[in-house]
């Protein structure tokens, strides 16, 4: 653990993410977007993607992601919420069968399944790693496309779950289509650090378990938020309300 650290400590000086506060307004019309925050990844012993004992990293994003929802809803604000949901007979390689669909694996963690009964709220079952293109249509039509441009959204937080996997292969691709003039008007994508988590797999436990790669979580969560950085999407360390 001591090697780790001093790694994580390394890594944060040598490739530093810059984060400032955000305060959220009613100024600038703002989406919330929540990626993945389920049970089978977020509740303890829920499946094989789930953390096997209390993980403070991912109960803090669960934590904010509930205290930010219920901001956003009592205002009225859009919420967009990705639910990873998975065929059980379609795999996901490299990963272990996971969130399948009609399980409570695939299901809001309790402090967000409030949420399906919100109008302001939009769900989307996803079966792949990128919600962005797990919103495609056979039609051609993106459901996200349409509800940034439907909401007039210039700005999106996202919150959620793995920081370096789908956090942030959504956010790349969303930053790709805004760049290439597919949604407007976004103009800014923001990650809030302290509201995202991802998995820990140790080196001493992944080389037990055959071709696992090793994840440490301290690492991986500050790669994220660093390709993410390097992308154009704007990290920010905080987010509070505006006092009225």
């Amino acid at each position: 653990m001591k090697m780790v650290s001093e790694v994580v400590e390394l890594l944060k000086e040598n490739l530093p993410v810059t984060q400032e506060p955000f305060v959220l307004s009613g100024d600038v019309n703002t989406g919330l977007v929540l990626v993945d925050v389920v049970n089978g990844f977020c509740t303890v012993g829920a499946g094989n993607l789930a953390p096997k004992q209390h993980d403070k990293q991912i109960s803090q994003m669960v934590e904010e992601s509930a205290r930010l929802a219920r901001v956003f809803c009592e205002k009225k604000w859009p919420i967009f919420a990705f639910l990873d949901s998975h065929h059980p007979d379609i795999p996901e390689p490299p990963y272990p069968p996971h969130c399948i669909a009609g399980t409570d694996e695939a299901k809001l963690v309790p402090a967000l399944q409030w949420l399906e009964n919100e109008t302001n709220v939009t769900l989307k079952c996803k079966d792949c790693i990128d919600g962005f293109v797990g919103c495609l249509e056979k039609d051609g039509s993106n459901v996200f496309i349409d509800w940034v441009k439907n909401n007039q959204i210039k700005v999106i937080l996202v919150l959620g779950i793995c920081t370096d996997i789908c956090v942030l292969d959504f956010v790349c691709s969303t930053l790709s289509a805004r760049n290439r003039g597919f949604l407007p008007p976004l103009k800014d994508v923001i990650i809030y650090s302290g509201g995202c988590a991802t998995f820990d797999l140790p080196v001493s436990v992944a080389k037990n378990l055959g071709d696992a790669i090793a994840h440490p979580q301290a690492l991986m969560h500050h790669i994220g938020l660093y390709l993410a950085r390097g992308r154009g999407a704007k990290v920010v360390s905080e987010v509070s309300i505006k006092a009225l």
